[in-house]
């Protein structure tokens, strides 16, 4: 029965863009032994491109994970099998019940003897948080993550559920019996395997190295990800980086002036990126050079104007795109940037959404920032932050006021861009936010 073959329906690893051709198994969001509805999410795939969410072509049990967390494969893969029990290697109607009873094993604990158990002595500040707080000792517990890692949940049903039977009693002929339904949904795993605690590997954490404390986090995909696209653009973009000042205080009075009765009446908030977007898509109407890539022996020049915006997530920083902002006004982009940022820290956002883009703005001013230096988003030639408004007295006509200024930072491709061509950039889009005022039109 163990060496049973698991049939069942294929879920193959789609191409969820034209240029991505592998995608990585971010987290599995079913285990095997749950029910899955059609479309319903499996798991979250993570490709250069977006963080997307892989839903089933099929309606069954969730027989087996073929593809584990962490591992990168090609389009067309097959990632798990949806099925029925009974096609769970010869598993009865009439047995399926007592997989799901409260008395048979859950299905979390199968995945993490399969053999690898690289990753079970580190442990994630939430899961030692949590562990401290209830005086649990972490090598009691069985971890079900990538390499046996011990996730949050699996210390949460320590909590709730006590140790598990497996650790309670080592009776080989009760537990192979209790194990055989999972056995036969999990398709791949030895009764005693699960059950026997004596059959487990010893789990040691690791100890601390001399002089201090420390713990280790995992790099996931997506974290992988944005370290090599900011390796490639260090090291294969020779970066150039400016700055300006820039006085906001008409553009203060005017956001202030409008943005209540513009909440009420659009339905979103009215933010500071919205006029700063307009004002840099017209600045590059006005030098369409920085919206351009090098392309060893010649200059690409995009026509549309597709500003990229950088969106901090608690992990990860996303850059969603305005699609031909350019032809947008200040209504229209703010939407869409409410809009991409709430799908991003959702993670609900779509391949197309990340493709595209040709010009980067970030506001590093959220978090108090006054001067940045930002890494190019490869393969454009340009970045721009926009930093914290802050009041500060300034000289105008010989005479001290108080004015809402910011500092508007520039890195740019020096193959492609400079000194003189970003300054007159700069200064453009200076010109561009400071023409802004309370009678400025909005629609």
């Amino acid at each position: 029965m163990a060496n049973t073959k698991v049939k069942g329906t294929e879920i193959v690893m789609p191409q969820f863009a034209e240029s991505v051709v592998s995608a990585t198994i971010g987290k599995w969001l079913k285990q095997p032994g749950d029910r899955v509805e059609e479309y319903e999410p499996l798991c979250e795939v993570v490709t250069d491109k977006v963080t997307a969410e892989l839903p089933s072509t099929a309606e069954g049990i969730l027989l087996e994970i073929i593809v584990p967390e962490g591992e990168t494969v090609d389009v067309g893969t097959v990632v798990c099998l949806i099925g029925e029990p009974e096609e769970a290697g010869g598993v009865s109607p009439a047995s399926a019940p007592a997989a799901a009873s409260g008395n048979a094993i859950k299905a979390e604990p199968v995945q993490q003897v399969s053999g690898d158990h690289s990753m079970s002595n580190r442990y994630s500040p939430a899961v030692r948080r949590i562990a401290d707080e209830h005086g649990i000792d972490l090598r009691l517990l069985t971890g079900t993550g990538l390499g046996g890692r011990i996730t949050r949940k699996d210390v949460l049903d320590y909590l709730e559920k006590g140790p598990t039977p497996a650790a309670a009693t080592s009776k080989p002929a009760t537990t192979a019996a209790t194990a055989a339904p999972v056995q036969h949904a999990a398709a791949s795993v030895t009764p005693l395997e699960v059950r026997d605690k004596t059959e487990m590997p010893s789990i040691e954490v690791e100890p601390p190295s001399a002089g201090g404390r420390e713990y280790f986090i995992d790099v996931t995909p997506i974290r992988k990800t944005i370290a090599t696209r900011m390796r490639q653009s260090v090291h294969e973009i020779p970066h150039a980086w400016t700055s300006i000042e820039v006085d906001v205080t008409n553009l203060t009075l005017l956001r202030n002036k409008v943005k209540d009765e513009f909440k009420r009446n659009e339905g979103v908030n009215l933010t500071y990126m919205a006029f700063l977007i307009k004002a840099v898509v017209s600045a590059i109407k006005d030098y369409p050079i920085m919206n351009s890539v090098w392309n060893d022996n010649k200059i690409t020049v995009k026509r549309d104007i597709n500003i990229s915006l950088a969106v901090g997530t608690e992990d990860s920083v996303l850059t969603p795109v305005i699609h031909n902002a350019d032809q947008k006004n200040i209504i229209g982009i703010a939407r869409e940037v409410e809009d991409l940022a709430a799908r991003t820290r959702a993670g609900k956002l779509r391949p197309s959404d990340m493709q595209g883009g040709t010009f980067t703005i970030n506001n590093t001013g959220t978090f108090g920032s006054i001067l940045s230096y930002p890494i190019i988003n490869y393969p454009q030639a340009a970045i721009l932050t926009f930093e914290a408004i802050v009041k500060k007295p300034v000289v105008i006509n010989d005479m001290i006021a108080v004015r809402s200024m910011v500092n508007l930072c520039l890195s740019f491709d020096h193959r492609i861009l400079d000194g003189v061509i970003c300054g007159k950039f700069h200064q453009r889009v200076k010109e561009n936010i400071e023409a802004y005022g309370p009678d400025t039109k909005l629609y």
